[in-house]
């Protein structure tokens, strides 16, 4: 199957379908949460970017903007560490105004046979995925209960947290438990009108998150390969965009508690996972590790180029 394009994807919503809408995204830097905001600014929300490198921010919150500054705002935040979660969220309460939405988007992942991994490396993937989105939950959410208002969560998942997946244990991991997360805070805090929910994507190709999952050609089996997915294509951020309007829009107060995959029907075909992976060689896997480093070192240094010539 050589993959069919994407049909065009207009908006089925109105301009203002988010205005009055304060929106917090982890991880926008980079990848989805980059490309949605742009989608949240352009139907009316206030956007706040959230991540570890001040640049890479700025750069997003430009393209987001839309010729909009006031509309996107970025705070350098380590979402590993509770202390400086909370103090960020206090500061952008007290400045800007209560939030209405968060959208846990941060995350790291890369294929590796587990018996490789080290501590750190499992640390560094289940410390941004598991605790940062808790963390970044319950700062907002303890605001809003303090201060009797509503409030929205969405968490940017997997369909691996129904299946599992071979070679990326940590990220199917703490995905699962934002999963759980979802599913036992919904019920915990309805009565408190704060709805909490998830996405689970399919395959949709962004710069950085695609080399670290196909660093070569043999690690081409798989999760995000799309002969693998009856649709015949990947997904594409503004069909994510849609999903995530709605779900953070006042159009379904009822739902809540639920992850929704998006896959073209993937998951449905077969799970989507890293499994055919078993059949590398440790050569392969020399060869992969060597491709991640590069595929990150090259990322680096296009950031770098982007910012002097800007």
């Amino acid at each position: 199957m050589t993959g069919q394009s994407a049909p065009p994807s207009p908006s089925p919503f109105a301009s203002d379908a988010l205005a009055g809408k304060r929106v917090l995204i982890t991880g926008g830097g980079t990848g989805l949460g980059r490309g949605l905001a742009g989608h949240l600014v352009a139907h009316g929300a206030d956007v706040h970017l959230w991540g570890r490198r001040e640049s890479v921010l700025r750069e997003a919150a430009e393209e987001a903007s839309a010729g909009k500054p006031d509309r996107v705002h970025v705070d350098v935040v380590d979402i590993r560490r509770f202390d400086r979660v909370d103090e960020a969220m206090g500061a952008l309460w007290a400045e800007h105004g209560p939030l209405t939405s968060v959208l846990n988007n941060a995350g790291a992942n890369f294929i590796a046979r587990t018996e490789d991994l080290s501590p750190r490396a499992f640390e560094a993937v289940t410390s941004t995925i598991m605790d940062g989105s808790y963390f970044t939950t319950t700062a907002a959410a303890r605001r809003w209960i303090a201060g009797g208002l509503p409030g929205s969560v969405l968490s940017n998942l997997t369909t691996w947290v129904w299946s599992g997946s071979a070679f990326v244990v940590p990220a199917a991991m703490a995905k699962a438990a934002v999963h759980a997360m979802t599913m036992s805070l919904a019920a915990e805090w309805a009565r408190h009108r704060i709805r909490v929910n998830a996405i689970a994507p399919g395959p949709i190709p962004t710069d950085y998150a695609w080399a670290m999952l196909n660093p070569t050609d043999r690690s081409s089996g798989g999760a995000t390969q799309t002969d693998r997915i009856p649709a015949g294509r990947p997904g594409t951020v503004a069909e994510l965009a849609h999903l995530v309007i709605f779900l953070l829009s006042d159009a379904c107060d009822y739902l809540t508690g639920q992850t929704i995959a998006m896959d073209g029907g993937q998951m449905l075909a077969g799970p989507g996972t890293f499994a055919e992976l078993a059949t590398l060689t440790d050569a392969d896997w020399t060869e992969i590790r060597a491709q991640s480093t590069a595929a990150s070192a090259t990322s680096a240094a296009q950031r770098t180029t982007q910012r002097n010539s800007g």
